[in-house]
Parts: C-alpha cells; structure tokens; sequence
C-alpha cells in the first residue's frame, strides 16, 4: 500500500512553533517516526509538506495514481479550502484527515469547523505523532478487511 502524507502550513515550524500545543518535536522527527510504522504496516510514505494551498493540491494531483490512500493534516486550510476538499474528491483515493491538537477543544470555534472532514474516511485528531499512526493502522485495517471479502466472495 503507498500511502501519501501531506503536512499543511506551519508544520514545517513544528518543534518550535507553540510546543505546548503541537509538542516538540519536528517534521522531521514525526516523518521518521510514520516511516517506521508504515515499514511494519508494509506500507511505502511519501512526504510532502507546503505553506501554499496550490502546492498541497498540485501534489494530490501528481501523486494520484501512486497513492493508494491519503494522510492529511491541512493545517488552517482545514477551515476553509474548498479547494483542497475538491482535489480530495478529485483524485478519489480513501483520505484520513489528521491533527496534532485536539481541535474540537482548542480556542475559538473556527477551529470545530473542517470542510475536509466529509470527504475523509478517517479523522484522528489530539493524539499528537499518534494521530498519523493511527491513521496508517486504519487504513491497514481497511486493507486486511478488504481481502477477507475477497477470499470470502471468492
């Protein structure tokens, strides 16, 4: 299984940016970290992270036919980019929307509101690295589920 995961605007600050709320460590740190989860999932990652909108959809795009599933963390285009909702639609492959933060109980009630939520499988959202592992054990779960159908079809 290939799996895409996209880290929106200002996850690349991760480690410094607001550590009480995003914790410590980095991008960096959390790519190893999903690398070597997915290596036990038997699942190949691709990384990619942008500050620009365009850029998250011009991936989603070139990645389409690589990608099985995806993982995304839009960041603050989970609010309101339609855009990067359309594209997930578009390239039709099963979405997990993650978040570091507990969103639903953060300052502010934009943050309640995710335009990407309905066209995502999954959601996992305040478990920190963790929401991105267990949107990879997901979509494990989702692939195993799939072949006992088939065997049983069969």
């Amino acid at each position: 299984m290939n799996v895409l995961v996209i880290n929106g605007p200002n996850l690349n600050l991760l480690g410094e940016r607001e550590p009480e709320i995003y914790g410590r460590g980095t991008l960096r740190e959390l790519e190893r970290t999903i690398l070597a989860h997915a290596r036990k999932l038997r699942q190949r990652v691709r990384f990619f992270q942008s500050n620009h909108e365009g850029e998250i959809i011009d991936e989603l795009h070139r990645c389409r036919k690589w990608a099985d599933a995806i993982v995304i963390n839009p960041a603050a285009f989970t609010h309101y980019s339609y855009a990067i909702r359309d594209a997930l639609l578009a390239v039709a492959k099963p979405a997990a929307e993650v978040h570091l933060s507990d969103v639903e109980n953060r300052e502010g009630d934009f943050r309640k509101i995710s335009v990407v939520r309905d066209v995502c499988v999954h959601r996992f959202a305040g478990f920190g690295f963790d929401s991105y592992l267990k949107a990879l054990d997901a979509f494990a779960a989702d692939r195993d589920t799939r072949k006992k159908s088939k065997r049983k079809s069969a």
